[in-house]
């Protein structure tokens, strides 16, 4: 039994520890992998890169539990998903944006047996994801969880926009390293049937389609397609989102 965690608690408090003590209560063998506790704080597109980055690398049957969640609380719902035969489970707002395709199964939480008595309204990292991801770990069926869901949210800037010859998608993660990432998948780039793509930025500035960083230059500006499968505007040896001013949102053309 494998349950991963993904939060913006940091590590200074004993928030992410909470978590894994109710897991391992109630399931002592299971093997709790932290996927990262340094998202930025309630940033719910850097947690669903870090998802996306890392989920599809592990075996099926793992749940992944995230915690990024300024609406707890509030209206927002709590979500299973069983989505690529892997789980998920938290807050609705966005944040499993990248699982949410036509196959993706996706039921509320709304079953409080699942969760721990007297369940509060500040923590349902620990209260209510962290139980019930014990839960379908060891094998309870997602739709036991409570009703479906057909109108979870997702993040607009994943959207991928079809244009003629063209694809423009937004740049959704900026890395440590100044890589502008973006929600275009490799499948998608090869819909345009062409190996000569440029990718044309906001400041109308053009960076060809290259296999890897040592096919430029240090210095030199590049397309490619990133360990993760999506396209991305890097700088060998540099920061792209400095040199080209790009942030999150930013919009890339990518065509012949």
């Amino acid at each position: 039994m494998i349950i991963t965690l993904t939060t913006d608690f940091g590590l200074a408090d004993g928030y992410a520890a909470a978590m894994k003590g109710v897991i391992l209560s109630r399931a002592p063998r299971a093997t709790v992998v932290d996927l990262s506790h340094e998202i930025a704080p309630f940033d719910v597109h850097h947690a669903a890169f870090v998802l996306r980055q890392a989920a599809p690398y592990f075996p099926p049957g793992v749940v992944h539990v995230c915690v990024v969640d300024p609406g707890v609380g509030g209206p927002r719902r709590g979500l299973a998903i069983a989505a690529q035969r892997q789980l998920f489970v938290g807050p609705d707002n966005g944040v499993f944006t990248p699982f949410l395709n036509e196959a993706a199964r996706v039921f509320e939480l709304t079953n409080p047996d699942l969760w721990l008595p007297q369940a509060g309204a500040t923590f349902h990292g620990r209260d209510l994801f962290a139980p019930t991801a014990v839960h379908l770990a060891q094998g309870l069926p997602p739709a036991d969880c409570g009703p479906p869901v057909t109108d979870a949210v997702r993040l607009p800037a994943w959207e991928v926009r079809r244009e003629g010859d063209a694809f423009v998608a937004a740049v959704v993660h900026v890395d440590r390293f100044g890589n502008a990432i973006t929600g275009l998948t490799s499948e998608r780039l090869a819909e345009l049937g062409a190996d000569s793509l440029r990718a044309q930025l906001p400041t109308g500035e053009v960076v060809p389609l290259r296999r890897a960083y040592a096919d430029v230059l240090p210095g030199e500006p590049l397309t490619l397609v990133g360990s993760s499968g999506l396209l991305e505007i890097a700088v060998r040896e540099g920061s792209a989102a400095q040199r080209f001013g790009l942030t999150r949102g930013a919009p890339i053309r990518f065509a012949r």
